[in-house]
């Protein structure tokens, strides 16, 4: 049974669901090296990218060996399990599911045949061409008996099976067939018996990046991978490149033109802060956006206090700009996270105070800023609002560090449908009142952007802006459970899932070849 992890990101009240991380993914080449541990450690740097299930598949030249399970990395594994993953290669990863169900067929790293032997590998993001690819795999391997045949309904599955190849080509040479074909947010990292790869989507929406060990390679989703297990940054994974690792060292090749659009959210909220995305600090680029907050939506207040862990740079950055004194309002409790058992009703009731408790004293009678990153439904802020007034709080103004997001992510974040997003239906003032704040600010798009230091154009704010940088497919090719939709027995189309169907319903028209919204 899964206890409690100590982790505390938007699931601040009981069945609350905010946006969930993509996944973490995490690759070794180092003989010598107990890469199964290494691997270990890596992943659980990773592990506030998914939290259903974890695995590690190694390799000793001969034979690919793989442990997975649902729950937590310290949950999966324990050194009895490390122990019996021998070899010089190791590919790991840690899953939030984003396309196919949280099942145990569904875990990762996923296995399949090749030409000459057996992948393994792991994936985060989430790819908008899966029905096109499905179609592929019926189409050139009919017998394929690999983790499609036996339940497994994701898109990794589907690249797995295409990853089998012919006795004429290398998996090297298969992968830079498939990887053109792909479309959506995908970082892969994949390995034979004998080789590590590494692969970016063209567009770079997820973070990968190569480090360097004294005796080999890692690839990893977050630069804090690294720092665990001592490996030196090297570069970014390019968008568009596919990295080979073997005995012969590490080579690189194109397989598609670069176009630079990575996430913003990732600064925002989804990588940990002390990683490094595209040069810029996660931690810095979130006090920045706090100092921008502060700037943008003043406002005279006793006290700047963080919603913890979320909230914590950017209100760091907001006492910093504003001359405000910064303090610690509200008590997390560290064991209180993940777990299987259900509060009672009695319980549920006290809602948020299961994972946050007021300081009383230092609340009291104060006019409070109370700064988080986003809104989501609304729901938790609403209940954060409504305890802080209980404790005494003369006056509680929220302010968050990014725009409202008003439109649903298809590149690897399990948002809530646009129907459940408060902000896609509301106008600032209508999503104060649904709150009970006395002011509510939003982060400027402007404001966030300059904050991570990029060029806008290198960056996607679907989420926040519509304009979708990836074309998006028909409504019946797209959505989480693509895979697992009963098909009906007129042998009609199954319709969309409910996130895609709410974006049909505004009018917004999507076109292959269209990089957005239409204004």
């Amino acid at each position: 049974m899964a206890s409690g992890d100590g982790l505390l990101n938007h699931d601040l009240l009981p069945g609350e669901k905010g946006p969930q991380d993509a996944c973490g993914v995490f690759g070794v080449w180092a003989p010598g090296e107990e890469v199964a541990k290494l691997s270990y450690f890596g992943l659980y740097a990773l592990q506030h990218r998914g939290q259903e299930s974890a695995g590690i598949a190694t390799s000793d030249g001969s034979k690919i060996l793989i442990y997975k399970d649902m729950g937590l990395v310290s949950q999966v594994f324990n050194e009895t399990a490390l122990n019996t993953l021998t070899g010089h290669i190791a590919v790991g990863h840690t899953r939030y599911s984003t396309t196919g169900s949280s099942s145990w067929q569904n875990a990762q790293p996923t296995l399949g045949r090749t030409s000459t032997g057996t992948v393994a590998l792991g994936h985060n993001g989430n790819l908008t061409n899966t029905a096109e690819l499905l179609d592929l795999v019926h189409e050139r391997y009919p017998e394929t008996d690999g983790e499609l045949r036996r339940g497994n309904t994701t898109d990794t599955a589907v690249v797995t099976a295409l990853l089998t190849g012919d006795t004429n080509h290398t998996l090297e040479q298969t992968a830079l067939e498939v990887l053109p074909r792909l479309r959506g947010a995908y970082c892969l990292v994949f390995m034979d018996e004998h080789t590590l790869y590494a692969a970016r989507d063209p567009q770079g929406v997820r973070p990968l990046v190569l480090g360097r060990l004294d005796r080999g390679w890692v690839v990893a989703s977050e630069t804090a991978a690294l720092d665990i297990v001592g490996a030196a940054f090297v570069r970014e994974v390019e968008p568009g490149e596919l990295i080979t690792i073997d005995e012969d060292g590490l080579r690189s090749q194109r397989f598609a033109e670069s176009k630079p659009a990575g996430c913003v959210f990732e600064y925002v909220y989804l990588a940990r802060p002390d990683t490094a995305i595209a040069g810029r600090g996660v931690h810095e680029a979130r006090v920045e956006m706090g100092r921008r907050l502060a700037a943008e939506h003043p406002v005279e207040a006793d006290l700047v206090i963080p919603t913890p862990e979320s909230g914590t740079p950017a209100a760091i950055g907001y006492a910093q700009a504003s001359g405000i004194p910064f303090g610690q309002g509200l008590v997390k409790n560290s064991y209180v996270g993940r777990t299987f058992i259900q509060p009672s009703q009695t319980i549920r009731q006290r809602g948020i105070k299961l994972k946050l408790n007021p300081l009383k004293e230092v609340i009291k009678g104060k006019r409070l800023i109370v700064v988080d990153d986003s809104i989501v439904r609304g729901n938790t802020q609403r209940a954060l609002v409504s305890m802080l007034r209980e404790a005494g709080a003369a006056e509680v103004h929220v302010r968050i560090s990014s725009p409202p997001i008003t439109w649903p992510c298809f590149y690897g974040i399990d948002f809530a449908t646009k129907a459940e997003l408060v902000a896609s239906g509301l106008g600032v003032d209508e999503v104060r009142q649904s709150i009970g704040a006395d002011s509510l600010g939003y982060l400027s798009e402007d404001g966030m952007i300059e904050a991570t230091e990029q060029p806008r154009e290198r960056l996607c704010t679907a989420c926040f802006t519509g304009k979708y940088p990836i074309p998006l497919p028909e409504s019946q090719h797209l959505g989480k459970n693509l895979l697992e939709r009963p098909v009906a027995s007129n042998g009609c189309e199954p319709g969309p899932d409910a996130e895609f169907e709410s974006v049909l319903e505004v009018g917004m028209p999507l076109v292959i070849g269209d990089p957005g919204r239409q204004e």
